[in-house]
């Protein structure tokens, strides 16, 4: 199944600002998902963001979160799983969109628990493998190995843009595609 604009979210979980330094390559994860991010503003598309224990993990990188809308909604967290917090779910169940695109970390834990949920009360999650990391580059092997078993699809930031945009030759492609060049 593809991406559809008219159907997606995007989710991006627990980029934070003492959590990424710990992480594997955290450049291209916040680089993929500023992509996201841009692009998801642009199309209409919303965004919600998840912090995990932000007392202790402090806030959303500054990257990110200078990026936000005020429309996009930034949830702290203290369950692993996006989907297993109250607030967010309502937000997804409000949004009308079954579709929800999930980019963050750490993806053995809260990513894989978020999008194995999502699949389990009914949504469509598509995990961002080039937009996902943790501490160790096995983890996320291990992720995308379970979420495949558990038949989540893995895409990747250009399968992600391409897909939301549906065409070529409109001024959001001529905009939007400059960004993975």
């Amino acid at each position: 199944m593809l991406i559809d604009s008219r159907h997606a979210l995007l989710l991006l979980v627990d980029l934070q600002e003492r959590l990424m330094p710990a992480m594997h390559e955290p450049g291209q994860v916040i680089a993929n998902s500023l992509i996201m991010l841009t692009v998801a503003g642009k199309l209409g598309i919303p965004t919600v963001v998840t912090e995990q224990y932000p007392q202790g993990l402090g806030h959303t990188v500054p990257e990110i979160g200078e990026r936000l809308a005020a429309r996009e909604a930034v949830y702290p967290k203290m369950t692993f799983s996006a989907a297993a917090d109250p607030a967010v779910m309502a937000r997804l169940r409000q949004s009308r969109r079954m579709q929800v695109v999930l980019a963050g970390v750490e993806a053995h834990v809260c990513v894989t628990q978020t999008a194995i949920g999502l699949a389990q009360a009914g949504y469509q999650p598509f995990v961002v493998a080039d937009a996902i990391t943790s501490r160790k580059p096995q983890s996320v092997q291990l992720a995308l190995e379970r979420l495949r078993q558990n038949g989540v699809s893995i895409v990747s930031t250009e399968m992600v843009l391409f897909e939301l945009l549906g065409r070529a030759g409109t001024e959001e492609f001529r905009e939007l595609s400059r960004l993975i060049r």
